[in-house]
């Protein structure tokens, strides 16, 4: 299946040179957690964000002496789009504006009265500047949430759809609408509502998610579920962890879903059983290592390891080839067709080898 025969259709957002929204690839975005003040390691961390295949990097500024930083960054030739995140102080949009940032996040409704509104809006429509709305279960406000009485689904949407209409207000509408929850129910359901309501480009995320391992799961539950439902243009996955590792985890969950062109290298393999003469768990673990040492797990190419030869081949009929475990050895197989026996010690090169036959 085809991501974008099911996608839900958005209008295009520029973000620098990334595009979202339409027909364009997932975006997958961090934050920096330095020190925003210090533009030496916020760089630093940005490209190390970028060289792990990050599209867009978000960045707090919570002062104007911080939005030097994005200055700072511009001269240091990055070229990653840089999204500055930005609460209550309106001068602050501006001077990110200024210095060229390539997106701002800020809720209009949060920085005063309406001519500061329509001052952000000016500025970042002069520059070609998108703004995105930022909305979670702790930032309602009053008046909507006495009218839903808790931070629901409908009440998240509506304040999505509030902030978005003080900058059509001002004829704005180059925005990007994020509604994220720590609860994952709550995060789809939003999201399935919102998706309905308008055509703005939406960024997806579970807040507070956790750590590494229970962050992943909760975000793959979360925006994988939406991303099946075709609805997401760009998305984080937040993490207590290093940065880098949200990208990791962002592409793990593009590999999950089969987002054809952006999920890389997709192993298929089976649980065992007893009917599993191969150590097959053992095999795994070395294959996805060979592959990553050889550069090789980018490539949009999907391998199966399966345990037996009972249902092996058929089961995987669908992968480019893969192995079908015996005792001691396996047979290598390509579009569902046995091609060739090997010995156990043979597998892993067998398997290395056929795959650089795929690279362009």
């Amino acid at each position: 299946m085809n991501y974008n025969d099911i996608r839900r259709v958005a209008r295009e957002v520029s973000i620098g040179r990334v595009k979202i929204g339409g027909q364009n690839p997932l975006a997958i975005q961090s934050m920096t957690n330095t020190d925003t003040h210090d533009a030496a390691a916020t760089i630093a961390q940005i490209r190390e964000l970028a060289a792990a295949g990050c599209d867009i990097v978000r960045i707090t500024v919570p002062d104007l002496e911080a939005a030097q930083t994005i200055l700072a960054i511009k001269e240091a030739g990055i070229t990653t789009p840089i999204v500055a995140d930005i609460h209550f102080d309106y001068r602050v949009a501006l001077k990110c504006a200024e210095y060229g940032v390539d997106k701002i996040r800020i809720n209009p409704g949060n920085i005063g009265d309406d001519e500061r509104v329509r001052t952000v809006a000016n500025a970042c429509r002069t520059r070609g500047i998108p703004i995105r709305i930022g909305v979670n279960s702790g930032s309602l406000e009053k008046h909507i949430l006495e009218k839903y009485g808790s931070p629901t689904p409908e009440a998240l949407c509506e304040s999505g759809l509030y902030h978005a209409a003080l900058l059509e207000k001002y004829d704005f509408e180059d925005i990007v609408i994020s509604i994220k929850a720590s609860n994952v129910p709550s995060m789809i359901a939003a999201n399935r509502v919102l998706a309905a309501r308008c055509d703005y480009p939406l960024h997806l995320g579970v807040t507070e998610a956790g750590g590494a391992e229970m962050g992943l799961v909760k975000s793959a539950a979360g925006i994988g579920s939406l991303l099946c439902d075709g609805i997401g243009d760009t998305f984080r996955v937040s993490l207590t962890a290093d940065p880098v590792k949200e990208v990791a985890a962002a592409r793990k969950i593009l590999n999950a879903i089969g987002v054809e062109g952006q999920c890389g290298l997709q192993i298929v393999s089976c649980p065992t059983c007893g009917r599993t003469k191969i150590d097959l768990i053992a095999l795994a673990e070395q294959f996805e290592a060979a592959v990553k040492t050889e550069g090789l797990d980018q490539l949009p190419v999907k391998v199966a390891l399966m345990g037996c030869v009972v249902n092996g081949p058929g089961e995987a009929r669908e992968c480019d080839f893969g192995i079908a475990g015996g005792k001691g050895e396996a047979v290598l197989f390509e579009k569902g067709q046995v091609i060739a026996k090997i010995g156990q010690d043979a597998i892993i090169p067998s398997l290395i080898t056929k795959l650089k036959q795929y690279q362009v």
